[in-house]
Order: structure tokens, then sequence, then C-alpha cells
């Protein structure tokens, strides 16, 4: 069965940590009204959604991929490269214990899920603001066991790699290629965003379909013109805190009956 991991989007967002933004005032109750539908086309697409609490003193806790990085075998939480951010680790680790066995970055390494992309069984993992040599070189530690390759991928233009560059299925790849070196992916097809919507490579394969912003119309043309089935969402105030629809859930697969 398809899960997916989400937390509620925390009352104090409006003092979430920006990297690339300049400071809009968020309206929580319509940021969480979007979460919630953006809950509501996973649960269309297949996916049964655990929601985790709202943290009031976890600004940045709906983003609930950067806590960990989940796998078939294990789960790996993550060291945040955002001091401020580590504490929202320890709700995602015990929900994550129910389903898996668990592996944690440790210091010096910092890493943090929007970072790593996995095409298959290889993981690029951005070397970025919030991820380390150190916590990639863990990371691998954790995962080559198991049969995955992992490579870092220099980010420079944005926080973290999925900003960049997102695995559509196919052995084909979203990707504004002036954020990240993509030279460690060139094996594989790579489709441009819209030169106007450079922040368009964030989407979500969920199935068979891709889950992406309404915002980005013209990089949603060329994903349709490539056959890609696509569910556009509104996710208007959530950018304002730098949001995209990866880093609001964790998505794996378990083998019963987890979520309501």
């Amino acid at each position: 069965m398809l899960t997916a991991l989400t937390r509620a989007v925390s009352p104090s967002i409006d003092r979430c940590q920006l990297s690339r933004m300049p400071r809009q005032a968020i309206d929580f109750a319509r940021a969480d009204a979007q979460h919630r539908e953006y809950e509501s086309y996973l649960r269309e697409l297949g996916a049964a959604v655990i929601s985790l609490e709202g943290e009031p003193e976890m600004p940045d806790s709906v983003f609930v991929e950067d806590p960990a990085v989940v796998l078939d075998e294990i789960a790996v939480i993550a060291r945040m490269g955002a001091d401020a951010r580590r504490a929202e680790t320890e709700s995602v680790a015990r929900a994550l214990a129910k389903f898996r066995m668990l592996r944690c970055i440790g210091e010096p390494g910092t890493l943090e899920g929007g970072d790593v992309v996995r095409v298959e069984t290889s993981f690029f993992v951005g070397l970025s603001e919030r991820t380390n040599a150190a916590g990639i070189e863990q990371f691998a530690g954790f995962v080559e066991m198991f049969g995955y390759s992992v490579e870092a991928v220099p980010v420079t233009g944005c926080l973290h790699l999925k900003s960049a560059c997102c695995y559509l299925g196919r052995e084909t790849l979203l990707a504004n290629r002036a954020w990240f070196d993509a030279a460690p992916l060139r094996r594989f097809r790579i489709l441009d965003v819209a030169p106007e919507e450079p922040w368009a490579a964030d989407v979500l394969a969920v199935g068979d379909a891709i889950v992406m912003p309404d915002s980005f119309p013209a990089t949603r043309r060329i994903l349709e013109r490539e056959g890609f089935d696509v569910r556009a969402v509104d996710i208007s105030e959530l950018t304002k805190a730098e949001a995209g629809v990866t880093c609001m859930s964790l998505l794996f697969e378990t083998t019963g009956p987890s979520a309501g």
C-alpha cells in the first residue's frame, strides 16, 4: 500500500525560514486549506495518508520530507542542516519506526531529505547549504549495503536539489539545470522547465501521475506533450514559505492498513 506521511501546517508558519524569497504575510487558514487539498490529491492517487499533528513551535514542520529518507529496507533520519529545525526529526522518526528500521545521520554530518533524489536504485544527493559531504558519506554507508548507489550533486542556485531536479519516471527528470551540476545525471533524459518558470522543477511522482503547482502552466504543457498525466494543485499560500509539492510528504510502501 502506498503511504504518505504528512504533517499539518504549523500555526507559526509565518515565522518560517526563508532562503531565496522575500518574506510575505502568510494566511494560516488558507495555507491549512491548501495543505488539506494537497492531502486529498494524494488520497485520490491511491495513497493512504498519515497526517501528524501540527507543531506550534516549529514553523517549518509542514515540510515533513526534510527530516527523513525512506527506502524499502530502512528509513534514514536526517541531521538537519538548519539547527532550528532539528527538533522536527523526533516525531517523524517515531512515526516511521512503525514501518522501518531506523538509521540516523550523526555529527558532523548534515543531510536533509529535500536534497535526495532517487532514480530507481540510484540516489543523487545535493551537496548544498543544508547537506554536507559527511552527511552524504554516512547516507551512502547506510544504503549501499542494500544495492543502491549514491552520488553527490553540487547545488548552487537553490536551497535543495529537489528545487532544481525531480524524477518523473521513465528514466526522465525535470530540471532547472542553471541551479545544479547536471553532469552526474547525464545518463538519464532531462526535460528542462520553461525558462520563465525557474521554480517549476519541484514535482511529485505518485504512481503514474505527476503532481505539480498550478502556477507553472508552461512547464505543465511540456510534461503533457511528453505524455505525462499531470495533476495541478494550488499551493500559492504555502509557496510564500518556499514550499514545493515534494517537501510536504514522505511516500513509501507499507504492507497493511496505515492511515485514516
